[in-house]
């Protein structure tokens, strides 16, 4: 029993530090927006600038895509005891100019967002194949019915950006 317990210590304790060391060493955020640029037109990376004539009305530049601040890491129990992590990172498809308003709510989100990933955790969806369509298309619906809840109006996706899961 002794045996077992040192291994597996020291594999938590290299995904802890190899998570924690992967989010204090990412890239830094680009720099303010300078005055006169578009902030609108820059606010994603994703979301390609309607061609002219298109869907372009005045006012209205389309969604605008708002990444949330830190990643979402869910253990995964079996038998009582942490059998794999998975960490996920989550941005909102959101209506254009609702960044700050998504900020001001972000606790309540992520908090919402946790449950939900919990519970899919604990009912087994993160095992498998936990990637094809028809394992997470539950979980998508789940996230986005919660940040209309939280955001009416505001959120009309979210989207899974990147996900992983470390076995122990």
């Amino acid at each position: 029993m002794k045996r077992l317990i040192l291994p597996l210590i020291l594999a938590l304790v290299g995904l802890f530090g190899g998570l924690a060391g992967g989010y204090f060493l990412r890239p830094t955020e680009a720099p303010p927006q300078e005055a006169g640029q578009d902030v609108a037109a820059d606010a994603s990376h994703d979301a390609p600038a309607p061609a002219e004539g298109h869907g372009s009305e005045e006012g209205n530049t389309g969604p605008e895509y708002v990444k949330l601040s830190n990643q979402f890491i869910v253990p995964i129990v079996e038998d009582g005891r942490i059998s794999s992590v998975v960490v996920l990172f989550l941005s909102l498809e959101t209506t254009a100019g609702a960044q700050e308003t998504v900020f001001a709510r972000e606790p309540k989100l992520r908090d919402s967002f946790l449950q939900i990933l919990f519970d899919h955790a604990n009912s087994g969806g993160f095992r498998g194949t936990f990637t094809e369509g028809t394992s997470l298309a539950p979980l998508r619906r789940a996230l986005l019915e919660s940040a209309r809840t939280i955001l009416p109006g505001i959120v009309s996706d979210v989207l899974i950006t990147d996900i992983t899961r470390q076995d122990a």
